[in-house]
């Protein structure tokens, strides 16, 4: 059976009509050749029951599973949940056959418009044909804050300082499947997993980073990470340490400090200033964009 080129990843638990709507945002894309992989903690809301009236959904382990699957099992929150749903995907590569690519689409969070998928497989193909290299990748693009009302750019480069402050969100990121596959979240962080995971990917697997001048999700926002800035901020310093050298550490730590980030942080939450800010921090990202091609 051939591998699909996307697989998309939904973990829910009693999510309501979220998860059914999250399901339909991908179903209403152009391109088709994805499957949705739906990772449930046993709900007893009645959601899966609206999925199920709504669309065939087949089990993870039918014989021949279908576009729509559902892994269902008890989990320790959304991480191991996410880490269960990758268990189910492939880290080799067969002779000839192209990556597949997974995303994480949380119940809540919606594709941007029905054209993502399209676009985003355009960009890979292209550039896959263009360097040809099949080598993995992190593909990554930007999103749209719903509780902010606005749209979060992405830094068009990854780089030391990037990934001391600054990686993409979770929810902007296409992994290549070996790395997922390879790369379990780290369960001992509650808030920054997929930080960590990123900077693994990138650090130890060596992926290449590619910046796509595309929206990819609207982000539901006000998540947990919002609402937990202190275990966040603790989580952070403990993995960066990981990956940077004290020296540089204490650099970009002064670099911070000196930049208002604290003040910047405020600002860019705040449903009112948070257009503006975004709307210079898009156009200074765009013009380093520029500048590095």
């Amino acid at each position: 059976m051939k591998k699909p080129f996307f697989t998309i990843i939904v973990v829910s638990y009693n999510a309501g009509d979220k998860l059914l709507k999250t399901v339909e945002s991908v179903n209403r894309q152009t391109f088709t050749d994805y499957r949705i992989l739906i990772k449930d903690g046993m709900s007893t809301d009645g959601s899966l029951e609206k999925l199920r009236k709504a669309y065939d959904v087949s089990r993870i382990d039918d014989e021949n599973p279908g576009k729509i699957t559902l892994a269902e099992s008890c989990d320790n929150g959304i991480y191991h949940a996410m880490n269960i749903a990758a268990s189910y995907l492939d880290d080799k590569l067969k002779v000839g056959e192209s990556p597949s690519y997974v995303f994480f689409l949380n119940c809540g969070d919606y594709f941007r418009n029905e054209n993502v998928l399209r676009d985003v497989h355009k960009i890979i193909v292209e550039r896959n044909l263009r360097e040809g290299t099949t080598l993995p990748a992190i593909y990554y693009g930007d999103i749209f804050d719903c509780s902010a009302g606005s749209k979060m750019a992405s830094n068009p480069k990854i780089d030391d300082y990037a990934c001391y402050r600054n990686v993409p969100s979770h929810q902007a990121c296409f992994y290549d499947e070996r790395l997922v596959s390879r790369n379990p979240f780290d369960l001992k962080y509650k808030v920054r997993a997929d930080y960590e995971q990123f900077l693994r990917c990138f650090y130890r697997e060596k992926a290449e980073t590619v910046y796509m001048p595309v929206v990819v999700a609207s982000y539901e926002g006000g998540g947990y990470s919002a609402k937990n800035r202190k275990i966040s901020e603790e989580e952070r310093r403990d993995i960066i340490k990981m990956y940077l050298p004290a020296a540089q550490i204490r650099k970009y730590d002064l670099l911070r400090i000196v930049t208002l980030s604290g003040i910047r942080t405020l600002i860019a939450s705040n449903k009112i200033t948070s257009i503006p800010y975004n709307a210079i921090k898009n156009a200074i990202y765009a013009l380093r964009g520029k500048k590095d091609k």
